[in-house]
């Protein structure tokens, strides 16, 4: 299977660059193909410009589209931020999934041009899951990211993971959690 990992990060040492680590050695493991796009380590610029609102898009966007185009799965792994997922990852949809590429409207019709694609997302929170659903936000979150831009272009969401209260997590949670992330099997189904 063709994976492309779309990870946003600042900081190599993260749980979230562990959480990297441990799904690209298991899907390699496997034998599958995966090519992982680090957006601080490539250097993506998130900012839409104003030509890109009319069609126009940079080599950097067709590159990336390139990688999207040639996977059969997509996997997000970022941290959230202020109920959200960072500005990087953010910017890189709005670049990155745009009109003719990612969706389009047929008489008036919206059409995810990115049909037959499977998403995972693993994302990280220091609140703990309880707390955010039981203010709405968890189910915020899944109409906002999973169903308004994935599922909207096109996605089968193959799953959300959250892992939650990152800050007051112990070693033993965080390596229950890669051991969960190393079953390639989750990425597969």
């Amino acid at each position: 299977m063709k994976h492309l990992i779309i990870y946003t990060h600042p900081r190599k040492r993260s749980f979230n660059h562990a959480i990297l680590e441990t799904v690209t050695a298991s899907l390699r493991q496997e034998g599958d193909e995966v090519i992982v796009r680090d957006l601080y380590d490539i250097g993506f610029q998130p900012v839409l410009g104003p030509s890109e609102l009319l069609g126009g898009v940079g080599e950097d966007v067709v590159r990336e589209q390139s990688y999207v185009s040639w996977a059969e799965h997509v996997i997000f792994i970022y941290p959230l931020w202020w109920t959200g997922m960072p500005a990087m990852l953010k910017g890189y949809i709005d670049r990155v999934f745009s009109y003719g590429f990612a969706y389009k409207y047929d008489d008036g019709v919206q059409v995810g041009l990115l049909a037959g694609k499977k998403a995972t997302l693993i994302h990280t929170q220091n609140k703990s899951s309880e707390q955010y659903e039981a203010s709405g936000m968890g189910n915020a979150l899944r109409l906002t990211i999973d169903e308004g831009i994935l599922a909207y272009c096109g996605f089968e969401v193959n799953r959300h993971f959250v892992f939650d209260s990152i800050l007051s997590s112990t070693v033993e949670h965080r390596q229950a959690w890669l051991a969960q992330l190393s079953e390639t099997t989750l990425f597969h189904s």
